[in-house]
């Protein structure tokens, strides 16, 4: 994983440029441009229009806060580009404000490029007044142009351009419409000298603070309000800032003086004042030309969104999402891929091509054997996950230029609020039905690092894949439906009982559930392409190495009889507490590697007639709460780290064969619960 850049040496929190004797011989300074916004505005697809290639995507140092990295060229100069969350208030509330509010004091970027929802205009501009205060040259993107007029709002952009100080400019991120003239704006950006009244009271504690900044710190208003507002974490950011005969100390103790004398809370106060401000101003740069007719689109939009007939209609699109990623990626492009391109024609040729230049047998082994980098890693990495992540990738695309997944959150928003989670939780946890994996690697849409830990938790215990699914239902065909039913009820119980536990459990609260709706759209072809090359090139990049590593650490366990020495573990286990026969063993240490196969092992075992209807309904639940298989497990590892991986590994197993086992003594007392 890459990381963000340093900040760049030499630079002064004020963006002034190093002096010194060996300038003529340094590299050209790269600038940097910084996207910033509130969340929801379009602000990632305008980062990906401004770059148009593959993006670094790295947690902010010290966080778990991830912010993309790209590049692009303006005026003839290469410029990094920096997409940080998206924030509603530069005075930290939250891990994302604090990383945005970070990186323009630490950094202090060449040019901010403010996104705002051409829709939501005043809430928008309340970002915007906030980034006036860093004293940092701005450029204003109104996003969203064409949902604006189409609910008939007109704004007056070159008044509201004089007003603010700032080029603005309309743009329509989805079709490209405006990029043009914000890529010449961005060669042009001005500091705004805009001041909005603010209250008597922080204008007074303002001017108390001054005498403790440089004149030159541009940033001292910034940091000024943050410290009157209560936030001291910015005082780590203020020290560049003071004026010689001053330190964070007295800033601090005068911060502190000013405070105590308010009244009520400042931040209130502050905005406040602003809310005042920015009414007039919207007022006088808006103008609402009547709302357009109810179209097709807002009526499905207004369906969706209520129970009925909305459950329904979420109901029918997560089937056909199904049927393309679960029976269409994981099932046809993978059987193909693996049976026919790896089966019948890599995988042998490899294996004669090595034969033909007289490979040593460790070398064979190594390459094509059963744990061999070609044989297994390419396999799981290209035949495997590939056609289903880009499958996922085109239905997530769709789904999200469409405008429909802030709907679907909001309608499911009360069942996760059990769990600990809200609405936004249900994308991984559905897509977890069709890989795992790849649902792993979606948790990082959701807000808190608590968020994450309990779905990626969900998914490793109670979610199964597609290919397992497939296999688990083909076992239960032909017997007693009370056995499918139960192994149901176990599912749902567990994963509602473990989501409930965890969220006691795991410290931090359950983020705040605002959710920005916008229109039904008809989903773009062009945009849907783009995001699938970039999502595809981070898989390639840094998904497929972790295939590659755990084959070797398997390749390696397995020569020197560490998995024999694992089956010898379990077998007690399996045999005494579970009730299984020994030869269940190597069906969940081979499931391990991908549960379809761990699945497949048991349904040999029952087609044999080595398991009767209890020892099948214990296996099905054990397959399925057990161990996620190696690339879901070396997924946790990278997203959440190892002590989190660790910690869920050993939870897992516990729930795993703790349910199991009681499962197993329930079915020994009352055999008629399946029979």
């Amino acid at each position: 994983m890459t990381t963000v850049q340093a900040p760049l040496s030499g630079d002064s929190v004020d963006g002034g440029r190093p002096a010194g004797p060996t300038s003529r011989v340094a590299p050209p300074r790269v600038k940097t441009l910084v996207l910033v916004g509130n969340p929801n505005v379009g602000k990632s697809v305008l980062f990906h229009r401004l770059t148009g290639r593959y993006a670094t995507v790295s947690n902010y140092p010290g966080t778990t806060v991830e912010v993309s990295t790209g590049t692009t060229w303006l005026a003839g100069e290469k410029w990094r580009v920096v997409d940080t969350p998206g924030v509603n208030s530069l005075m930290p509330t939250s891990e994302d404000e604090r990383v945005t509010r970070d990186f323009l004091l630490r950094e202090r970027p060449d040019v901010v490029l403010n996104v705002v929802d051409s829709k939501n205009l005043r809430r928008g501009l309340a970002l915007t007044l906030e980034l006036v205060d860093y004293g940092l040259p701005l450029v204003v993107a109104l996003n969203l142009a064409d949902e604006a007029l189409d609910r008939g709002i007109a704004i007056d952009v070159d008044r509201l351009s004089r007003r603010l100080g700032v080029p603005l400019v309309s743009t329509v991120a989805t079709t490209g419409d405006g990029l043009p003239d914000l890529k010449r704006a961005l060669e042009h950006p001005t500091c705004s000298n805009v001041a909005p009244p603010e209250n008597p009271d922080i204008a007074r504690a303002l001017a108390a603070l001054a005498p403790h900044f440089s004149p030159k710190a541009k940033a001292r208003r910034a940091v000024s309000l943050s410290l009157l507002s209560g936030d001291d974490t910015v005082l780590t950011w203020a020290g560049e800032l003071l004026a010689p005969t001053s330190s964070e100390k007295d800033l601090f103790a005068a911060a502190k003086t000013a405070r105590e004398r308010f009244a009520g809370a400042p931040r209130s106060l502050l905005f406040d004042a602003r809310s005042g401000y920015l009414s007039e101003l919207v007022a006088d740069v808006v103008t609402q030309r009547g709302r357009l007719g109810r179209r097709w689109s807002q009526r499905i939009g207004q369906w969706c969104l209520r129970p009925w007939p909305g459950y329904l209609i979420g109901a029918a699109i997560l089937y056909v999402v199904y049927l393309f990623v679960g029976v269409f990626g994981a099932g046809t492009a993978v059987n193909f891929l693996e049976k026919t391109v790896f089966g019948e024609i890599i995988t042998p040729g490899a294996t004669r091509a090595l034969a033909a230049l007289h490979t040593p047998a460790f070398g064979m082994d190594l390459l094509v054997g059963p744990y061999g980098v070609v044989s297994m890693a390419f396999s799981y990495a290209f035949a495997l996950i590939l056609p289903i992540v880009t499958t996922f990738f085109i239905a997530f695309g769709l789904l999200e230029d469409s405008g429909y997944l802030p709907r679907l959150s909001v309608l499911l928003d009360r069942v996760f609020r059990v769990m600990g989670l809200n609405g936004r939780a249900v994308l991984p946890v559905i897509l977890g039905l069709g890989c795992d994996t790849m649902a792993t690697m979606t948790t990082r849409i959701l807000d808190t690092k608590k968020e994450r830990v309990i779905v990626t938790m969900l998914l490793a215990l109670s979610i199964p894949c597609s290919a397992q699914l497939a296999v688990i239902l083909g076992m239960t065909a032909g017997l007693s439906p009370r056995v499918l039913f139960l192994w149901l009820t176990v599912l749902i119980g567990v994963t509602l009982a473990s989501g409930w536990a965890a969220s006691r459990v795991l410290p931090g609260a359950r983020s705040t559930f605002l959710m920005e709706i916008p229109p039904i759209r008809r989903p773009l072809l062009r945009n849907i392409l783009m995001k699938m090359k970039t999502r595809l090139a981070w898989y390639l990049k840094e998904v497929v190495p972790l295939f590659v590593w755990g084959t070797l650490g398997l390749f390696f366990l397995d020569r020197w009889g560490g998995l024999k020495a694992a089956e010898r573990l379990f077998a007690p286990v399996v045999q005494g507490w579970l009730g299984l026969p020994a030869r269940a063993t190597e069906a969940f240490l081979v499931g391990f590697l991908r549960r379809d196969y761990g699945a497949a092992g048991l349904y040999r075992l029952q087609q044999e007639g080595l398991l009767n209807l209890r020892q099948v309904t214990v296996s099905l639940v054990l397959i399925t709460l057990f161990m996620p298989c190696i690339a879901q497990w070396l997924m946790m590892f990278k997203e959440r780290g190892w002590r989190a991986a660790l910690g869920l590994t050993l939870a897992v197993m516990a729930v795993a064969l703790g349910v199991s086992g009681a499962l197993n003594g329930l079915l020994l007392a009352f055999p008629s619960l399946v029979g």
